[in-house]
């Protein structure tokens, strides 16, 4: 594979462009690499009373569903978010998954899953007492996501 830098001071908006015969694992990986990049500096608006709070996706532990609200986690706060969960599975980065039919969780911060054979599993964040429960439906996923995570970086 070669990679190609071009440098012209006469753009307005960088652009990465992949060509590729075909679409395979690596070429995957490096497009899913590049949207979680780009995707995790985005700031996006929540809001705590009447107060809007613009913070980074990196920042963020999981979005939950509570009575009809959804809100935003970080390790010492919660945020209402004006989305739906199915609205941000459709455009928060790759790292994000969906582990319950309430929660969407942030893989790159997961630190420890208490597994338990017979009902959820817990998930726990390092420097934080929030924790989230992944459905024994949506375990494998996650499970998987986390794997496919550790082979990136190894």
């Amino acid at each position: 594979m070669k990679l190609r830098l071009e440098l012209d001071k006469s753009i307005e908006e960088e652009e990465v462009v992949i060509r590729c015969r075909e679409m395979n694992d690596q070429i995957r990986q490096i497009q899913q690499a590049l949207e979680d990049i780009t995707a995790a500096k985005q700031r996006f608006v929540f809001y705590k009373g009447n107060t809007e709070y613009y913070i980074s996706l990196d920042q963020i532990l999981f979005f939950e569903t509570e009575e009809k609200i959804i809100f935003a986690h970080t390790a010492n706060d919660m945020y209402q978010v004006k989305y739906r969960l199915y609205e941000l599975e459709e455009f928060l980065p790759g790292h994000f998954l969906r582990i319950s039919k309430s929660t969407i969780l942030n893989t790159e911060k997961v630190y420890a899953i208490r597994r338990n054979l017979t009902a959820s599993s817990e998930v726990e964040f390092q420097n934080t007492h929030k924790q989230v429960f992944v459905s024994r439906a949506y375990y494998k996923s996650l499970r998987h996501k986390l794997e496919e995570k550790r082979n990136y970086y190894v």
